[in-house]
């Protein structure tokens, strides 16, 4: 009774000043009865408004106070999920992942780097190429199973020797019974860090620059 009261004296114009904090839910649902009961008060009583008319309004207005407030909680749940997220996230920084790329950093125990097969297959090749291009090794991988999987280089090219520590890119061709198995090649790095960016997380990996959140195959 005594929010109608306020109301009816809004209409007036003798209502107090309305509270600075008002949520958008409340607000909309004041200002859709100050106009309905308006309507009431105003019409022309040889022509009133129907029951029906009437309860479709009240229903609209419902309608209206239930959206907003579905907006509310889903901005809620969506806020929880990106806190959860980013914590999820920063548990990656000092751990290796695989994600989509085809460079490698080479160090003095070997080089890592993995591909992503979505069948078996029967024979895989990697070929491996320095910072000009030129190839400095092609190594037989054998068999590979589904899935994505973390492969390994000693950093020696096809006459055995070693070769210096740096970055290396990579190229696989794979195929099972002779025909072709499409795949991904994936890199290897270290997260060092986590940042939000307008699209979302952003994991930003040593020597690979950085990569979404949602790109990483595996971490290990």
């Amino acid at each position: 009774m005594a929010l109608t009261t306020d109301i009816i004296d809004s209409i007036n114009g003798t209502s107090a000043t309305k509270k600075t904090e008002q949520s958008a839910v409340e607000e909309m649902s004041n200002r859709f009865m100050t106009l309905f009961l308006a309507q009431l008060r105003n019409q022309d009583p040889l022509n009133p408004m129907e029951n029906a008319e009437m309860t479709s309004q009240l229903a609209q207005m419902n309608m209206v106070s239930g959206l907003e407030k579905l907006n509310v909680t889903m901005n809620t749940l969506l806020s929880s999920y990106d806190e959860a997220l980013s914590l999820q996230a920063a548990n990656l920084i000092g751990k290796n992942i695989l994600a989509p790329g085809n460079q490698m950093m080479l160090t003095d125990d070997g080089g890592l780097f993995g591909v992503d097969l979505p069948s078996p297959a029967d024979a895989v090749e990697v070929v491996i190429r320095d910072a000009s291009g030129m190839e400095v090794k092609r190594q037989n991988l054998g068999q590979q199973n589904e899935g994505s999987q973390v492969l390994y280089w000693d950093g020696t090219d096809n006459e055995g020797n070693p070769l210096n520590p740096g970055f290396y890119s990579f190229e696989i061709a794979s195929s099972l019974d002779g025909a072709p198995v499409l795949n991904k090649t994936l890199q290897v790095g270290m997260v060092s860090a986590l940042v939000r960016g307008n699209n979302g997380f952003m994991l930003d990996v040593l020597g690979l620059g950085s990569i979404r959140l949602d790109a990483v195959r595996q971490v290990f």
